[in-house]
């Protein structure tokens, strides 16, 4: 019997001990030593603090179809895409990532395996989970142009189920043909949720319906290993140069301005402003502060690793700005 006293009293201790740690105080905010370069990433090749839609399509001026590369890092490739009308891509899929558009001009209507075929105008955010098979074609007269973006140095797997012929190698690799599992552990295909919708229209569902206000924004992409956010809101006055933002160790960010204008103040670079259908990277280890520039709505859709990224803020900035 006193074993059982004994073991019963542990066991109520024991029970009681989550609750006693929640009821001791926690800090409003934490101080550590975060690792920082001494010498930050150089902007190089394609990646730019900012490029300018403007820019992308002066380049191509003239041209019914093109592709502009716009970030290449370890974690992200996007680009600018334009199809002529008519034009259509083959049914492919990515392995081990989702695939994210914003489409921006004219109208691509999108295949993807176990949907209804649907038609994308500008302000689409479309995403297929990965190894979901899809294709897109241009409908109508006019070229369609869209913002792509898919994993760092990611090459696409294309169906061959039904014998389809095998596609071009790319550099310094070569298709074979493969199996693979029905199950999504180590293979099959991954599934849309409530979270992660195949599509949303952000003017109809953001600007027409809150033209002076409304929601924040929210999560438009959502997983373990990739975020798009939404984050919407009325211009503010431009921070002063004391406030630096915060910087992530390890992973690059960048942004598509869907609407208005966004103040940045990139450290190496300083303060610019960031106009609609631009887009803006931050490299890993540099300080960063973006907010919505006075007279206007204004929004931007944020890549980055996953929402439970740590924000690295200055000591004297108490973990936020």
């Amino acid at each position: 019997m006193r074993n059982i006293a004994k073991v019963t009293a542990a066991s109520a201790l024991f029970l009681a001990l989550p609750a006693l740690a929640q009821t001791a105080p926690e800090r409003k905010v934490w101080i550590d030593w975060a690792p920082k370069p001494n010498t930050m990433k150089p902007y190089e090749g394609v990646n730019k603090p900012v490029t300018r839609l403007p820019d992308v399509l002066a380049k191509h001026a003239g041209q019914a179809s093109w592709s502009e590369p716009v970030v290449e890092t370890e974690r992200y490739s996007a680009r600018w895409v334009q199809m002529a009308p008519g034009e259509k891509t083959p049914t492919l899929f990515y392995a081990d990532d989702r695939t994210t558009w914003v489409i921006w001009g004219g109208k691509i209507r999108f295949h993807i395996y176990g949907q209804a075929p649907f038609v994308a105008t500008k302000g689409f955010l479309v995403q297929v989970p990965l190894r979901v098979p899809y294709s897109m074609e241009t409908v109508g007269n006019e070229p369609a142009l869209r913002f792509e973006v898919t994993r760092g140095g990611a090459q696409p797997s294309y169906p061959a189920n039904d014998g389809e012929a095998k596609p071009a190698d790319p550099p310094g690799q070569h298709y074979v043909r493969v199996s693979f599992p029905p199950t999504l552990v180590a293979g099959g295909m991954d599934s849309y949720t409530d979270k992660n919708r195949p599509y949303l229209d952000f003017f109809k569902e953001y600007v027409e319906k809150y033209p002076t206000g409304g929601p924040r924004g929210g999560l438009f992409m959502g997983d373990r290993d990739n975020q798009a956010a939404i984050i919407r809101g009325m211009g503010v006055p431009t921070p002063p140069d004391s406030n630096k933002g915060h910087y992530h160790i390890g992973n690059d960010e960048f942004w598509f301005v869907l609407e208005g204008k966004i103040d940045y103040l990139m450290e190496g670079v300083g303060l610019f402003t960031a106009n609609q259908g631009d887009i803006v990277l931050a490299l890993p280890g540099r300080f960063h502060r973006a907010s919505w520039a006075p007279g206007q709505m204004d929004t931007r859709l944020a890549f980055n690793r996953s929402p439970t990224m740590q924000h690295n803020y200055t000591e004297d900035a108490n973990g936020t700005q």
